[in-house]
């Protein structure tokens, strides 16, 4: 047993050896990428192209590289690349036919560009399948060992390990990449993880922000996965900032569909009930939540919303310091006009809107909230009306005094299509 723990560290300690010698590399690359016909003589980036070219000795039958099968052909690249460039400091010292040896450098940084390129590739390659690898690993012997609870040194490390894969993921489409999300079978992993109550919450969250980033990775391949799983379920009993921001991204993401699964799960009550929550900031991302389910909800989903008392708590919301309506906002620009006249500063009308409704992310949320239900693409026309009117009538039933319910009504009825 101790042989193979022994075993394991020195593996560990060998890959972080050769992910230093490949990051540099890869910088390496990048600036040969951007300037072509670097050299030790007159290139600021001489000293990273120098050590790129001597990293060949790191190739040989017994070095450190060489044992990664997966690294041949970045060690044929970086051979290539050293005779091209060999080539090119050749050709500059040519004194005879200039025109030619000028096409010849031309043709040769060109062919420098692209070895240099498909240098960064194979080490972004190799990178990618060594994190998914250990990632997937050390999330499978959580899912092993789920009696037993993981040291913070554990937790720390994979927190950091889903951290790399969000990032990577959150820098856009790479079919190699999916290839190794499929093969791995990822998804499934943090699936579990986002679900085990047994696992910490700091752990499940970024468990939670790597699977957004899985399913916006490629929308067409994992939303199946999120629909029919477990995923939902976690995020909306959750009761945390993340979920409700990870949840919020998956309906603008997924639309109707996603909205279709959170009712049949009767977590609607679930997401309202977070506009009571003590946390200010919870309380301001449960209304997004709100609007887009507004927005992309069907029939029963905004029915569910309205049975819930949403209205009554959107209008306490809107009564509240951090609320306020259209005529305050009003005020606000008149007020802040005034005091950039007066300092000499102009500010367009939608900065002075962001503004204000960074410091009243309530104002006019009634009326938000039914323009959302008017302008969406979750009901029918005919749909839209009759929820529309009974808004104004659960509106009157919300408000202490007629003042109140005829500025919100006013408000609705302006801001939303008939």
């Amino acid at each position: 047993m101790e042989d193979e723990e022994e075993f394991s560290i020195n593996q560990e300690e060998e890959t972080q050896q050769i992910l230093k010698v490949l990051e540099a590399l890869k910088q390496a690359s990048q600036q040969l990428q951007t300037n072509p016909e670097s050299n030790s003589s007159d290139s600021s980036d001489s000293s990273a192209i120098k050590a790129l070219l001597e990293l060949d000795t790191e190739f040989g039958s017994d070095s450190l590289l060489s044992s990664d099968p997966n690294l041949l052909n970045l060690s044929h690249h970086i051979s290539d690349l050293k005779t091209l460039i060999s080539s090119l400091q050749k050709s500059k010292h040519n004194k005879h036919g200039r025109i030619k040896s000028f096409l010849t450098r031309r043709v040769k940084t060109h062919e420098i560009t692209r070895v240099a390129e498909s240098i960064e590739t194979e080490i972004q390659a190799w990178i990618d399948r060594e994190s998914i690898m250990n990632l997937t690993m050390q999330l499978q012997q959580i899912r092993l060992l789920e009696s037993s609870s993981s040291s913070y040194e554990e937790e720390e490390e994979v927190i950091e390990k889903l951290g790399f894969l969000h990032d990577r993921l959150s820098q856009g489409f790479n079919i190699n990449l999916q290839d190794l999300l499929l093969r791995s079978k990822i998804f499934s992993e943090l699936e579990y993880l986002l679900c085990n109550c047994n696992v910490s919450l700091k752990v499940r969250e970024k468990a939670g922000y790597a699977l957004k980033e899985v399913v916006l990775f490629n929308k067409d391949v994992f939303v199946g996965q999120v629909l029919m799983g477990e995923t939902i379920k976690a995020l909306v009993s959750m009761d945390s900032l993340c979920s409700l921001e990870v949840l919020t991204s998956l309906i603008k993401a997924i639309r109707s569909p996603l909205v279709d699964v959170i009712e049949s799960l009767n977590g609607i009550s679930k997401v309202i009930s977070y506009l009571d929550s003590e946390d200010f900031v919870i309380r301001v991302m449960a209304m997004d939540c709100v609007l887009e389910i507004g927005y992309f909800g069907r029939k029963e989903a905004v029915e569910a919303m309205l049975n819930c008392g949403l209205i009554k708590k959107l209008v306490e919301l809107q009564r509240s310091e951090v609320g306020g309506d259209l005529i305050d906002l009003e005020k606000a620009h008149q007020k802040i006009e005034e005091e950039n006249q007066e300092q000499g500063v102009k500010k367009k009308r939608g900065y002075r809107e962001k503004r204000y409704l960074e410091r009243h992310p309530f104002a006019s949320c009634v009326a938000r909230f039914a323009v959302q239900l008017q302008v969406g693409e979750g009901l029918r026309q005919r749909e839209k009306r009759g929820f529309k009117q009974e808004i104004l009538k659960k509106i009157r039933e919300a408000c202490d005094t007629d003042a109140e319910a005829a500025t919100i009504v006013a408000e609705v009825l302006w801001g939303s299509s008939p």
